[in-house]
């Protein structure tokens, strides 16, 4: 079968790469073109446009980038009505992605499949009237969505399980542990490790970084760490180190946690990535006009939570530092808790436990893949 696949960020791309795997393994006549990045392109098929083109973040980016997403989107429609895939397959990224959805389902009789649903149980809600009407299948990695779409809405979705689960074991079943082989090839200190997640985006590592340093760096017993993200220029990381004595790491952030003894993480999969390794952590959002942003976030958003592990263990199970609390001195006490009281590193594990329970059993790429293969299977018969 022909699949089409749009992803729009660096988390997607590793996401649907494992999707295409074992697509592949499960059809091997299959055939990829697709929106998405390096790691789907190493599967195989076409890479018609890298999402480095597609992702931009925050009003005024967005306002500025017009042009070029409308022409993104354009050409997108037309792709993929010109290649006539048997499946649609679009991985989270909503404001892009909902659009080509509402086109393909209007203009085509292609079915459009979505893996990695919409947030929309935290933000605009409203959504759901388009999932509705324009989204064939709906796979969910989150277990909390099955009662906000199927309890609330009334909508059936597929919980397939969560990739990060698989790709953290898988890890750490191809990687034993050893600090000293760690620090000494990546030129570290014998110190413990505080790992910084900054985040994948230049306006959130503009907004956090600074402050997780000067959290972080009167632990003089420990060293610093920080996560290279894909895509991010070493010289913009550099304007904020300064002479800070932080090493920067590309392409092992899962290696840094799995020597971690804290870390301070921004939003995100990520979060959720540090739980499964075990790493005490806080949650670090810092946003400009913070003040304005908490009375807003009080009022508008539709959650208590804004990290992954909470949302997930439906508790406080990591402290979360988001716009006006996102303070160096909050961090730093919240930081020295996880690092020197055994009890409290305890009880934040005990959580990190609950989480990987609720989310299940590992091979959400595969129970995904042959949802997809099957359900389109009989469709076609």
């Amino acid at each position: 079968m022909k699949y089409y696949l749009i992803v729009g960020e660096a988390s997607g791309d590793l996401h649907a790469s494992h999707l295409m795997a074992a697509l592949q393994d499960a059809d091997p006549k299959a055939e990829f073109r697709f929106f998405g990045g390096d790691l789907m392109k190493a599967v195989g098929g076409t890479l018609v446009k890298h999402y480095r083109e597609l992702a931009y973040m925050g009003f005024i980016p967005v306002l500025l980038h017009l042009r070029s997403i409308f022409s993104n989107m354009r050409f997108c429609k037309q792709d993929i009505i010109e290649w006539q895939p048997d499946v649609l397959i679009l991985v989270d990224y909503p404001g892009f992605n909902l659009n080509i959805a509402k086109y393909i389902h209007s203009h085509t009789q292609i079915p459009v499949y979505y893996y990695i649903a919409p947030k929309i149980w935290a933000w605009k809600e409203y959504r759901i009237k388009n999932i509705r009407r324009d989204v064939d299948e709906l796979l969910s990695i989150l277990p909390f969505e099955v009662e906000f779409f199927e309890g609330k809405h009334h909508y059936p979705i597929h919980y397939v399980g969560n990739p990060t689960l698989d790709e953290v074991t898988a890890f750490e079943a191809s990687h034993p542990r050893d600090f000293h082989h760690f620090v000494s090839t990546n030129g570290l200190t014998d110190k413990p490790i505080i790992a910084l997640l900054a985040g994948s985006r230049k306006q959130e590592i503009k907004d956090n970084l600074p402050l997780m340093i000067d959290a972080a760096q009167s632990f003089i017993d420990y060293q610093m760490v920080l996560a290279g993200a894909p895509g991010i220029d070493p010289a913009y990381y550099q304007s904020f180190l300064k002479n800070a004595d932080i090493h920067v790491l590309y392409n092992q952030t899962y290696h840094l946690l799995q020597h971690a003894d804290a870390a301070l993480v921004t939003s995100g999969t990520a979060t959720l990535e540090t739980a499964l390794f075990h790493v005490p952590q806080v949650v670090c959002y810092y946003l400009s006009f913070g003040k304005i942003i908490s009375f807003l976030k009080k009022r508008l958003l539709h959650v208590k939570y804004i990290s992954l592990v909470n949302l997930i263990a439906g508790k406080e199970v990591v402290q979360e530092l988001v716009a006006d609390s996102m303070t160096v001195a909050n961090a730093r006490a919240e930081l020295s808790k996880l690092l020197h009281d055994l009890t409290y590193r305890r009880q934040t594990q005990e959580g990190y436990e609950e989480v990987a329970h609720r989310l299940g059993t590992p091979g959400a790429p595969l129970k995904a893949a042959r949802i997809i293969i099957d359900t389109i299977g009989k469709s076609l018969d």
